[in-house]
């Protein structure tokens, strides 16, 4: 197979790898490093794995400017574990309580399952309209008391991305970034933790990055299982149980490339904005047809969400689409329509075939 054989694959995950970061994998797959076997077989608690782990840990700190106040972690179970973790380990007793923006269908899930863990408050909700606008730091109820208030940066399935930090009045923030992680800059200084499963931006499914603030760490009770306590994994340098070495081992080749040949996050996230608003022009041009799901100020720049005018204009989109070597755009079942997820490998090539697409199809179908 050569590149030429290769889709504009725009699934929201898991995602599109560097075509560079995947040359490279193929090219060391049978020999890492000169050790004589693949990534995948080497033992991790080898030295030759240990500078993997230490050289991603590293990537991310440059990319993100994470200073020592902050650990980052390694670990599994994706943001599903992540959902009922984080409330067991900062809610020390029955009378802590914490806040949740509900922004769409992945803050959702977690604040449903916070609920079995302690006193949860709904700062803010955007379900009766459907997740297509997000709140301003004036409409949170945040009482005094939360241990923490928790969001979605970036909601994968309604398309919609706060574009600024909330405001929490010093209550930690806790950030489900999975879907934004290293397309941008974050103000880590205002953060408890940000956590990503890797499956979007930062690498293949199976491995998850957790960065916590180490006072947050004392909250974590010793009568947790030792899996489910933060500190286990700090203490044990993320390798409590066997990591996701060939994961990590892709996050540190996608923190490489995203420092030597793209420049950063301030770079990759101009590149992404750039992208978004070549569909987005489309879709309000065109608006007859393509419907936008998010309001305009909270659209994301990772996945654009619209639906068209009916139910056989949206197969058609989608059939005419994929033969033209553009895929993975179906909507999610839970909402249909269309949805183009162009994290940070998607190339601009890829967006503007879309965007080509989209023209032609509009014009032929008015």
């Amino acid at each position: 197979m050569t590149t030429a054989d290769r889709t504009y694959n725009f699934s929201a995950g898991p995602a599109t790898i560097p075509l560079k970061v995947l040359q490279q994998i193929q090219q060391e797959l049978l020999n890492f490093n000169g050790c004589g076997a693949s990534i995948m077989e080497i033992s991790h608690r080898s030295a030759t794995f240990i500078d993997v782990l230490n050289s991603a840990r590293s990537g991310i700190r440059q990319l993100l400017g994470i200073e020592d106040s902050h650990e980052v972690l390694f670990l599994q179970g994706g943001s599903r574990l992540q959902f009922s973790m984080i409330p067991m380990n900062l809610l020390r007793n029955s009378e802590d309580r914490a806040s949740y923006i509900m922004s769409g269908t992945w803050s959702q899930k977690a604040y449903d399952e916070a609920l079995g863990a302690g006193n949860i408050d709904l700062a803010w909700s955007g379900k009766e309209s459907n997740f297509n606008t997000l709140p301003k730091s004036t409409d949170l109820v945040l009482p005094d008391d939360s241990a923490f208030l928790y969001y979605a940066s970036n909601e994968t399935i309604h398309g919609i991305q706060f574009h600024e930090t909330p405001a929490t009045n010093d209550i930690p923030l806790v950030c489900d970034a999975s879907s934004d992680f290293l397309s941008r800059p974050i103000d880590m200084s205002r953060h408890g933790i940000v956590y990503a499963c890797a499956q979007k931006n930062a690498g293949p499914s199976g491995v998850t990055i957790v960065i916590i603030r180490k006072d947050l760490l004392d909250r974590s009770s010793d009568e947790l299982p030792g899996y489910l306590n933060f500190k286990t994994h700090v203490e044990q340098n993320s390798m409590f149980n066997t990591p996701p070495t060939f994961g990590i081992y892709v996050i540190d080749l996608i923190c490489k490339w995203l420092i030597n040949d793209m420049g950063g996050l301030s770079k990759i996230a101009e590149y992404n904005r750039d992208k978004a608003n070549l569909i987005y022009d489309v879709i309000d041009q065109c608006s007859d047809m393509y419907l936008g799901h998010a309001e305009c100020e909270h659209r994301s720049q990772m996945n654009i969400a619209f639906n068209l005018s009916n139910d056989d204009l949206t197969s058609r989109f989608i059939d005419e689409a994929a033969k033209q070597g553009l895929t993975s755009l179906k909507g999610h079942r839970s909402v249909g329509g269309i949805r183009a997820s162009i994290y940070n490998a998607m190339p601009r090539e890829g967006v503007l075939a879309l965007r080509d697409f989209m023209k032609s199809f509009y014009t032929r179908n008015s």
